[in-house]
């Protein structure tokens, strides 16, 4: 089956943590290095300072009722007791970061709080905020979060414990899953299109918030499954949350198009009787994002700009890098427009600022936290050094570093230099040995024949009783891609990651070093894959976006000495086209027919929804009713037959 299962990276691995078996090896206790490492970061840190704790918990009125929020049919949506382990108090465990540990605790504190009069958040019962502005005549919503069941016990929370309004707007700050897709939870689509219920978007939030993960998403959503710990028990040895937030609801995703879309800096709207100025941000933390003012609160929503957290040049599972540069001069031109009189700001994720000084202080250290991250990563680039070795040397001054909400709790700091040299110098190092690399397993292979796989191991395990785990990861890594059956040096890799895993301070390096160490212990676990397809971001998706991705699925060498051409028809919508597979590609062109093909074929749109779905098997449309063809049948099933389907189980830590 062809299916588009994993359109977004965040919602693939969402029901994997319902099925997995993570009954492997247990895991090590910290080592005495890494007891050192972590006590070194407590003691670099200032955290005696409480303002954070306080700041989370100011306002609170109500926590939901259950923590453990569940769908129409039973099935479980989030369990937040699963992270009740972190209301321990006293110092952090020995197996995590003491600064991710306190931040964790921090995304702990959840429930219904009020930011001023008029605005109130229910936060941390899902991977974003749900923010709430007391319009004239109802709630004014920004972000409905992830699911619609997770949506919907907002709204309960806040019209239960505040006051029963009906939604009478809603604003996306920007175009990730968890800012939308609870969005049929709050709004009937019909009064959106009838202009009752306004939903406001930044410009390009349509296109961005189905595609961006469509081309990539099969080895996306795996490596997201890493990223976010899916895989992981949720312990002090396992996972202990992502950094931006705790974790991500397992619901039902929902879209409709916006009725009004947002396109320049400046432009105001009153809605439902407030007035909100707004600031255009692509190209930042999205690429569809807007920052805005509520100048009758005097206050600032941040969007995903501004946090309690580094945030990524370039996520862990994979995306377009994003400028630091482009980021920093956003929250520059934020501080002009709105720095001079904003008394609260707030954010998508994590908690507020209060007061003018507190409010432009923050903005003021995380622009400058990309600034320098974007010019001295640039300056060191151009002395000569090369990615790593930058990513190597870079320190941040202590007037960034000492910040609490500066520090790489989702983004980790090394990986954003990384990914701002790769911005703009790409991924090679200019060193002419390194141009054309053997693959990993090639090179494994003549590393372990060179020395042999005893003596690494050996090294190895010498490097880890030092308390050098990367060095040790490295070597062990080189003997499991040469022999992936070599147990032993499986097992030494797999203590190396976890203890980097341990002392790691982002809530992602974290989770991809112990799923690694999980993985290697016990080998890829290949459940059912999981199907969180929604079909409103089916239906979103243009037929040229859907022929483009059928296209990544082509196996070029396959076909490249062969030819295809046919006509397609969609009557439901009235489109056609001409695919044409040669010279390995399959290239389309649209409101075009050609006299000489192999076949014209006809099918409603919906027909490749159902696909998308995995209602219909790409290889079964001749079988089916679902279309008609005109011309060479057995050629047109041949071609179909060259499509590959992609397996989301493929391994990473081995190969």
């Amino acid at each position: 089956m062809l299916g588009i299962s994993r359109l977004q990276s965040v919602c693939a691995v969402l029901t994997i943590a319902c099925c997995i078996d993570v009954s492997v090896a247990a895991p090590n206790p910290a080592t005495e290095a890494t007891r050192k490492a972590n006590q070194a970061i407590a003691d670099y840190l200032p955290f005696s300072k409480t303002q954070d704790f306080d700041d989370a918990r100011h306002g609170f009125i109500a926590d939901v009722p259950n923590p453990i929020i569940k769908g129409s049919a039973g099935n479980t949506v989030i369990d937040l007791s699963q992270y009740d382990f972190l209301k321990q108090s006293g110092p952090a465990p020995a197996s995590v970061n003491p600064s991710l540990w306190r931040q964790s605790q921090l995304l702990g504190i959840r429930g219904l709080f009020k930011v001023v009069d008029g605005i109130y958040q229910v936060r941390n019962i899902d991977l974003a905020n749900m923010t709430f502005i007391r319009g004239k005549t109802g709630w004014v919503v920004i972000d409905p979060l992830t699911s619609t069941e997770t949506a919907k016990a907002a709204v309960d929370l806040i019209n239960s414990k505040v006051e029963n309004l009906p939604v009478t707007a809603v604003i996306f700050t920007h175009s990730h899953v968890d800012h939308f897709a609870g969005i049929r939870a709050i709004v009937d689509e019909k009064d959106a299109r009838a202009g009752k219920v306004p939903v406001i978007a930044p410009e390009g939030f349509m296109e961005e918030a189905v595609s961006e993960n469509v081309f990539a998403g099969n080895v996306m959503s795996r490596r997201a499954s890493y990223m976010y710990g899916n895989l992981l028990p949720k312990d002090p040895e396992g996972n202990v949350g992502g950094g931006l937030g705790l974790t991500t609801a397992a619901g039902t995703i929902t879209l409709f198009e916006p009725t009004k879309i947002i396109d320049k800096t400046g432009e105001k709207l009153t809605v439902d009787g407030i007035d909100v100025v707004f600031q255009m941000a692509p190209g930042t933390e999205a690429p569809a994002e807007m920052l805005f003012y509520f100048p009758q609160f005097k206050a600032i929503c941040l969007a995903e700009d501004a946090n309690h957290t580094l945030h990524n040049i370039l996520t862990l599972r994979g995306a377009k890098v994003r400028s630091a540069q482009k980021w920093a001069s956003t929250l520059d031109q934020t501080i002009d427009l709105w720095g001079s009189d904003a008394v609260v700001s707030f954010g998508s994720h994590h908690w507020p600022q209060w007061g003018n000084d507190r409010v432009v202080e923050h903005l003021e250290k995380q622009r400058d936290l990309y600034k320098y991250i974007n010019d001295q990563t640039l300056r060191m680039a151009n002395q000569g050094l090369t990615m790593n070795e930058i990513a190597e040397q870079f320190v941040l001054p202590d007037s960034l570093a000492k910040e609490f909400y500066n520090r790489g709790y989702y983004g980790d700091l090394k990986h954003n230099v990384r990914a701002t040299y790769q911005l703009y110098l790409g991924f090679w190092n200019a060193n002419p040995a390194d141009f054309n690399p053997l693959p990993p397993v090639e090179e494994a292979k003549r590393y372990v024949e060179m020395v042999g796989a005893d003596k690494m191991i050996a090294t190895a395990k010498a490097a880890y009783a030092k308390g050098d785990y990367r060095w040790a990861a490295t070597v062990a890594n080189k003997v499991v891609f040469a022999q992936p059956r070599n147990q032993a040096a499986r097992n030494i890799e797999a203590d190396a990651l976890e203890q980097l895993g341990y002392q790691a301070e982002s809530g992602p390096a974290r989770n991809f070093y112990l799923s690694g160490a999980q993985e290697l212990r016990g080998g890829v676990k290949k459940m059912a894959t999981p199907n969180t397809s929604s079909p409103d971001i089916i239906r979103g998706m243009t037929t040229d976006m859907f022929l483009d991705f059928l296209a990544i699925h082509l196996n070029g060498p396959k076909v490249g000495d062969k030819s295809y051409v046919y006509n397609l028809k969609f009557p439901d919508i009235k489109a056609q086209y001409v695919l044409k597979v040669k010279n390995g590609v399959m290239n389309y062109s649209k409101d075009k027919q050609l006299d000489k093909v192999d076949g014209t074929v006809t099918l409603n749109r919906s027909a490749l929804d159902d696909i998308a779905l995995g209602k219909l098997k790409l290889g079964n449309l001749t079988d089916s009713g679902d279309v008609t063809i005109e011309g060479d049948k057995a050629k047109f099933k041949e071609m179909l037959g060259n499509f590959d389907k992609f397996d989301f189980w493929f391994t990473i830590a081995e190969p």
